[in-house]
């Protein structure tokens, strides 16, 4: 087997097969290397895309990025249908098998002591988004021209427009604060995220709440109807819910391994999971 060794992530071996048409990254099927009762999930890379010097230039192209990272997340979508993933960051590269093995070796205690944690989880994202202000209809030309209005009725429309604001304001956060109570209860486990800045995330509104929750696929059916249940009770007020994903939220905080040499380079862009420099 030619070319360097994409690893997608770590689990334990499982019975049930991916679906014959998968693809990774590249276009290549990801394949199954076992070592020491776990399995990293690998596909073959050409050097000249994922060397270090190749790729640090491709980390800079927008759509190459955003093409990787739809091929990477597609084999960990495929993954969590069948077992528990530990997902690696985004073009985590190895020079061959060996070097996987070696990683593996030396992050073998981290990586079952966090398998069993999360075993038979996953997680789900939840925002509360404050609605943007619908803009107010043109009003339709007078017949002759209006008298103008007072400096004390400018800023009386002003203060009242701000006082509408702050209630709002006030009364999303309310709703975010009473949900993720709600939600939490019923969760084994929370990240609080910043919230998502609108003009970066393309999402209309104000994000109040950005959290993820990890929940027993047993209850995960129960955690989905509490959130549909609350989408309506608060007028200008939107929450989505993003999920079933294997638990990006609750796996990065293990630490980086020493580099053992055999590593072409780890990525450091988009959602990290188990970190490998």
């Amino acid at each position: 087997m030619t070319g360097l060794r994409y690893v997608y992530a770590v689990c334990r071996p499982f019975g049930t097969p991916l679906q014959a048409e998968l693809t990774g990254v590249g276009g290549a099927p990801p394949g199954l290397l076992h070592h020491h009762g776990l399995v990293a999930v690998v596909s073959t890379v050409p050097e000249a895309d994922f060397g270090e010097q190749a790729l640090k230039a491709h980390l800079e192209d927008l759509d190459w990025l955003a093409a990787t990272a739809r091929a990477h997340q597609g084999v960990i979508d495929a993954l969590t249908t069948v077992t528990t993933p530990l997902p690696l960051r985004l073009a985590t590269v190895f020079r061959d098998d060996s070097a996987v093995r070696t990683m593996i070796e030396a992050r073998e205690d981290d990586f079952r002591a966090l398998l069993d944690r999360l075993e038979g989880r996953v997680e789900w994202g939840v925002k509360v988004f404050v609605e943007s202000e619908p803009a107010e209809p043109a009003e339709a030309a007078p017949a002759a021209p209006a008298r103008p209005a007072s400096g004390r009725d400018y800023l009386r429309r002003r203060r009242d427009r701000g006082l509408a604001r702050e209630e709002t304001w006030q009364r999303a956060e309310g709703f975010a604060r009473s949900l993720h109570e709600r939600l939490a209860e019923r969760a084994e486990d929370v990240r609080l995220h910043p919230p998502q800045n609108s003009a970066l995330s393309g999402a209309t509104g104000q994000n109040v709440l950005n959290a993820a929750y990890l929940v027993s696929r047993a209850h995960s059916e129960e955690f989905v109807e509490l959130v549909d249940r609350t989408k309506g009770e608060a007028p200008g007020i939107r929450v989505e819910l993003t999920g079933p994903w294997a638990a990006y939220s609750f796996t990065g905080n293990t630490g980086n391994t020493e580099d053992t040499g055999n590593s072409e380079h780890a990525g450091n862009t988009g959602n990290s999971g188990v970190e490998v420099t």
